[in-house]
């Protein structure tokens, strides 16, 4: 029982430390900051961060018919919402078994479709958001030693894993656990790798972003900044890479203060960079949570429950061998 109570309690803790050193070291400037804000900018966040999640369900759905799942967009967007909502809650992303029990609970597909499924979209995540910090760092001045091995190390990783897929084959095992993981390496490369889903899932994982950021930049002109598009870029990418560790549920706090030093390197004010961050983060995350609550109507009450299995036991052997 205390396991499974500090699995959650201690990153709660840490991520609640991180936020609350972060707006006392600055605390003095930051009603000052708070009380220039403009709320028609947030409402104009708010839109534009949910256009981003009904984006990601677009992709998600093309990502399940490369692997013959069909599903309608209100499907794809609503396992999207709900897995990410109880990331929000649990540590290391165990939210995402939540999606793999949907699909197997729906009839559409197994645990191996439902991983391939999730290990396809993550590495279009990671790697263009790379990406697009590689591209966006040239042209920022006084960017730390660190932040290019960070942008290089998802990008050389993304490569090496595509390379490893077309050179491993058609392979088969009679070793059941051996199957499993060469079935979803055999689903992984035939939806993702052929030229129309490079193209489509390359193209949307970039236009996702691209929205991603755009809602950091209106929170920027919430509080009448100007920061350089670069910047901005840059920041959200840093945020993004180190939320990727699963220190914290949802990289809470370990975003924020990605995010805020990468400002404040960039010569934004402190008191300004930590709002700014902290904001963005709240804005996605409340609009990760509403489209959760909304999905879990959307599913009905079995979705409850279902998470709840999902985290209480896990995929079991029984379960592995009917995928």
């Amino acid at each position: 029982m205390w396991r499974k109570v500090s699995a959650v309690l201690i990153p709660t803790c840490i991520a609640a430390g991180i936020l609350a050193f972060m707006l006392w070291r600055v605390w003095d400037d930051l009603v000052v900051t708070i009380s220039s804000a403009d709320p028609l900018y947030l409402a104009i966040a708010v839109i534009v961060c949910t256009l981003a999640w009904v984006m990601r369900g677009w992709r998600y759905r093309a990502i399940l018919a490369g692997l013959s799942v069909r599903a309608t967009l209100g499907f794809s967007t609503a396992c999207i919402f709900l897995s990410q909502t109880a990331n929000l809650i649990v540590p290391a992303r165990l939210g995402d078994l939540v999606r793999i029990f949907i699909l197997k609970h729906e009839g559409m597909a197994g645990y191996s479709q439902g991983v391939s499924s999730l290990i396809i979209e993550r590495i279009f995540d990671v790697v263009t958001v790379a990406l697009l910090g590689l591209i966006a760092l040239p042209f920022v001045i006084g960017t730390p030693e660190w932040f290019l091995p960070l942008i290089a190390v998802p990008i050389v990783g993304g490569a090496l894993f595509a390379v490893f897929l077309m050179l491993f084959g058609e392979r088969t095992s009679d070793n059941r656990y051996l199957r499993i993981i060469y079935d979803m390496l055999a689903e992984i490369r035939a939806a993702s790798l052929n030229p129309s889903a490079l193209i489509i899932l390359g193209l949307s994982s970039v236009a996702i972003w691209l929205v991603d950021i755009a809602v950091c930049a209106i929170v920027i002109l919430m509080f009448g900044e100007m920061v350089p598009i670069s910047v901005v870029i840059l920041a959200v990418v840093i945020g993004n890479l180190v939320k990727a560790v699963p220190i914290t549920p949802g990289g809470v706090g370990t975003y924020e203060f990605a995010l805020a030093v990468t400002f404040e390197l960039a010569g934004t004010a402190p008191a300004t960079a930590t709002v700014i961050a902290v904001v963005d983060h709240l804005i996605k995350n409340l609009v990760t949570l509403g489209g959760g609550i909304v999905s879990l109507y959307y599913f009905g009450d079995w979705a409850v429950s279902l998470m709840k299995r999902s985290f209480s036991e896990g995929i079991s052997r029984e379960e592995l061998r009917e995928s």
